[in-house]
């Protein structure tokens, strides 16, 4: 036939397997092979092999193939992808793989087990792509394709939600008001006051009923040395808050332990293992709210002598076996009626005993409804108890409301003077677990005093609760009344139009925030939407910082709520402006807001935004140490900027892939993509990216032992970074300066520069590159023979590498520890910086900062007389110096060879 009519057989399918589904191979193949024969081009054998797979698919015509639809986890989904196999007749993973590789002729090969992941539990995210690949090939039909889109969209929405969580480490405020529960609290104290084995206390109990309150009331008495609080949203009525992932929890707990966000593993069993350590020695009480069941609780709980658990739930959690099970009812006679004395005054209920009786027994003695009823008794002293008590029977009677929570929110609501119930209405619109007084200003449209006055009414009020220092949120009945009521009274428009306010002040003020935290290429960012409504006055970097750092679990929930409801532009944009950020304090999170930012930028047709997204994706996979999704993003987006003609968007993609083939594979490797990102930013006439990318290509330079071409290069990249005002290059330009001038000898340049760089670091505020003087300074003082002040200059730059959480130059700076501490004689502690310098770089990637480790653990261990072993040490550093070109190969040649 002609090249347009192939046919492949099955004798050629063979070959396919054989080259593990990779067609491009097999057409390699076929062309060696030809002797002269005319063959199909390779987009021809492409679509013959795609027709020849996909007419030996085998299907089950007997048995619809299952409803992803109804999945809601991903481990439902994983399920019914297994089911779905099952009717495709169950071919093995290999030929899915097979088939799935020949069908994505432009995409990353995958591999048997990466296949094979797609279908097995457990799992926190799935590939979307892939897996839609992999439905493709088990069933052709493109509508029962988009069933499976549709419930992956859904599914992953779901776990987005799922795993943004505040975690706190304060207890809320202390109930002004504690009626009752005398029993309660001493059974709690006495179990939890304890130095011993880890104990777990549980509260159960209805909704309304006080279990928070307690826990919190208990807590407060128990005097642990340090706790950790989280509401687990185990049943809150919004989709929107689905019960809190345990991964998202721990990750967050961690956080507040000292952990920096790049050392927190991804998976749930290596969280918990790093949790356990950092509880260890440590007096911890953990206070899990509002529990979904006990599955969602185990993993939270600490296996630390001295620390106890403290949890409420809805459900029974006797499957954890608490040392002691609280079953919460509601209120007896006496106790209901001294909550609402407490509340309301002893006078007011002595004058009117049968009216009060009668208002707690209208309440259900539930304690939420019983403090909402009585806030609304204090508001209008005018009135008495009995007319509070007619007003409650005439509403049960009205058939509106049957039980006591529905008619106290019911009435509270009523209670309230328009003002306040539109406040109300509102904030319940807020998409966050929390929020502050700016936030409410911006959904109502009022002056930030005015609503900031109206939310403390509404918190006297029962109406709110404090969530810490000017921050609130709502028990989850209250917001769902409060939401309902925004439906009835609130058009259409002016809910959208409170929501965009909302999302625009976010948005404006993250804007601010970035701007003064980084302010060079400020004004490349995008710009802030014009808001009528006050914003929080961030006077310098602290309060910058602080903000972001309060509102970061606020901003990421923000930035999926705008791609779920339409406002895919407020999402890209916060994506683009919050990326240096995350880039310092979470890659997951950037990987995660980057993921809903290209596939709204898709959805929208906006190009620049989704490579713009792709290109930060790839650059938290290269912090993550996952190198082929890196790799795949950045090339995605490079392609992309190319195709909408933007060269500098080209040129950030390119320097990224640089970074990534130099963290991950080697200077040698990385040298011709600094080179292609120098020559783009050339042609975009960006002095700044010029300017980065002569200093990427100097240091890179300096790595292969070409120290003249590396001054070169850093000194004309130093002078560009003050021409267009980049001091904090300049900074970071001095630092790598100095360090490339130690390792050359020129030790008085090293010095000045070094020093240099610290003063411009900290004048300019800015701690990582403050940290990465400091190490350089480490690194100078080695060689000058003072390996104390080295020591001294590693150990800060340490602490603050660890407080920013870069991982990559962390295992830098514990290297140069190794070092030093080796030449001050401490040659146990420089085995042990060496192992853990290993440790962060991981058996892959980081490939000078491993072979560095290899060559210190040889030097410490000869020093020791452990000839041997350091010879194995220093074979594994030269095998990697060999492999990637790097100078420090031949030194360690000769090394060995006289030995």
């Amino acid at each position: 036939m002609d090249r347009q009519g192939f046919v492949v057989d099955a004798a050629l399918l063979e070959r396919l397997a054989h080259w593990g589904g990779n067609v491009s191979a097999l057409h390699r193949e076929m062309v060696a092979n030809a002797g002269g024969a005319r063959l199909p081009s390779r987009a021809t054998l492409h679509r013959a092999v795609r027709l020849a797979l996909a007419a030996q698919a085998p299907r089950d015509g007997g048995r619809q193939p299952p409803d992803p639809g109804v999945a809601v986890t991903m481990d439902e989904l994983a399920e019914r992808l297994g089911r779905l196999k099952e009717w495709a007749g169950n071919p093995s993973y290999a030929r899915i793989t097979s088939l799935v590789n020949a069908v994505r002729p432009g995409s990353e090969r995958v591999g048997r087990n990466t296949v094979g992941d797609c279908f097995r539990p457990g799992r926190r995210r799935l590939n979307t792509e892939l897996v839609t690949a992999i439905v493709q090939v088990l069933h052709t039909d493109p509508r029962y394709l988009a069933q499976w889109q549709q419930a992956l969209q859904a599914v992953d929405g779901k776990q987005w939600a799922a795993s943004q969580v505040r975690v706190h480490a304060t207890l809320p405020p202390e109930p002004a008001l504690f009626t009752g529960r005398t029993d309660e609290l001493r059974r709690l104290r006495e179990a939890l006051s304890t130095n011993g084995p880890v104990v777990i206390a549980a509260i159960q109990g209805m909704a309304g009923v006080g279990k928070t309150r307690l826990a919190v009331r208990a807590a407060h008495l128990l005097g642990y040395d340090r706790t950790l609080f989280v509401s687990l949203r185990g049943f809150d009525p919004d989709p929107g808050h689905p019960p809190a992932d345990p991964v998202a929890v721990l990750d967050g707990f961690l956080r507040l332990l000292g952990v920096p966000g790049s050392n927190i593993p991804h998976d749930l069993a290596a969280c918990r293992r790093l949790y356990h350590e950092r509880l260890s020695g440590t007096r911890t009480l953990i206070v899990l709210d509002n529990a979904a069941d006990a599955d969602q609780v185990r993993p939270l709980l600490p296996a630390t002598p001295g620390c106890a658990v403290l949890v409420t739930s809805r459900r029974s959690l006797d499957a954890l076996r608490p040392a002691v099970s609280l079953s919460l009812e509601v209120f007896g006679e006496p106790e209901a009626l001294r909550m609402l004395t407490d509340e309301v005054g002893a006078t007011a209920v002595r004058d009117d005993l049968d009216a009060a009786a009668r208002i707690t027994e209208l309440c259900g003695r539930l304690p939420l409804a019983l403090g909402l009823v009585a806030a609304q008794v204090r508001a209008r002293p005018d009135w008495s108890l009995a007319d509070h008590a007619d007003r409650l029977d005439e509403r049960r009677r009205t058939g509106r409301l049957d039980d006591g929570v529905a008619l106290a929110l019911d009435r509270s609501y009523q209670n309230l003077d328009a003002e306040r119930q539109r406040l109300l209405r509102l904030v319940a619109l807020h998409p966050a677990e929390d929020f502050d007084a700016y936030a409410a200003a911006a959904l109502t449209g009022d002056d930030v005093e005015t609503v900031r006055a109206g939310l403390r009414q509404l918190h006297d009020d029962h109406l709110l609760t404090l969530a810490g220092d000017d921050r609130y949120t709502q028990h989850d009945l209250i917001r769902l009344h409060a939401a309902e009521r925004a439906l009835e009274h609130e058009r259409p428009a002016a809910r959208r139009a409170a929501l965009t306010s909302l999302l625009d002040h976010y948005l404006a003020t993250t804007v601010t925030a970035m701007t003064i935290l980084y302010p060079t290429g400020a004004d490349r960012r995008p710009a802030a939407p014009p808001t009528t409504t006050a914003a929080p006055a961030l006077s310098g970097p602290d309060a910058a910082s602080a903000w972001l750092g309060a509102e970061h679990s606020t901003l990421m929930v923000v930035a999926a709520y705008a791609a779920d409801h339409g406002r895919p532009a407020h999402t890209t944009r916060l994506a683009e402006v919050l990326f240096y950020h995350l880039l310092y304090t979470s890659h997951r999170d950037l990987l995660a807001i980057n993921e809903r930012a290209a596939a709204a930028a898709r959805a929208a047709g906006d190009a620049r935004a989704e490579a713009k997204a792709l290109s930060a994706q790839g650059v938290a996979y290269t912090f993550l140490g996952r190198v082929e999704p890196a790799a795949d993003r950045l090339d995605r987006a490079a392609e992309l900027f190319r195709g909408i003609n933007d060269v500098r968007g080209q040129a950030h993609a390119v320097i990224n892939r640089a970074n990534l083939e130099f963290y991950h594979r080697g200077p040698a490797a990385s040298k011709v993509h600094y080179e292609k990102a120098h020559a783009l930013y050339l042609e975009a006439d960006d002095r700044i990216g010029e300017g980065r990318a002569l200093h990427n290509l100097g240091y890179n330079e300096g790595t292969l032992g070409r120290f003249d071409a590396a001054i070169n290069y850093l000194t004309r990249a130093l002078a560009l970074h003050r021409e267009v005002g980049d001091l904090d290059s300049a900074a970071k330009a001095l630092s790598n300066m100095a360090t490339l001038e130690t390792r050359c000898g020129r030790l008085d340049d090293a010095l000045k520069h070094g020093r240099e760089a610290l003063a411009l670091s900290r004048r300019l505020g800015n701690r990582t590159f403050e940290a990465d003087a400091l190490d350089a300074l480490g690194l100078v003082h080695t060689r000058l023979g003072d390996p104390v002040r080295a020591i001294d200059c590693h150990e800060q730059a340490l602490a603050i590498k660890r407080d920013v959480g870069d991982r990559v130059s962390e295992a830098d700076i514990l290297n140069g520890l190794g070092e030093a501490t080796r030449a001050a004689g401490r040659l146990e502690a420089s085995i042990a910086h060496f192992e853990a310098a290993l440790t962060v770089t991981g058996d892959d990637g980081m490939t000078e900062q491993r072979a560095r480790a290899f060559t210190g653990l040889g030097h410490t261990l000869d020093q020791q007389g452990d000839r041997a072993s350091a010879r194995g040490f220093f074979e594994r550093a030269l095998r990697l110096y060999t492999e990637n070109g790097m100078y420090e190969a031949d030194g360690l040649r000769l090394l060995l060879a006289e030995r």
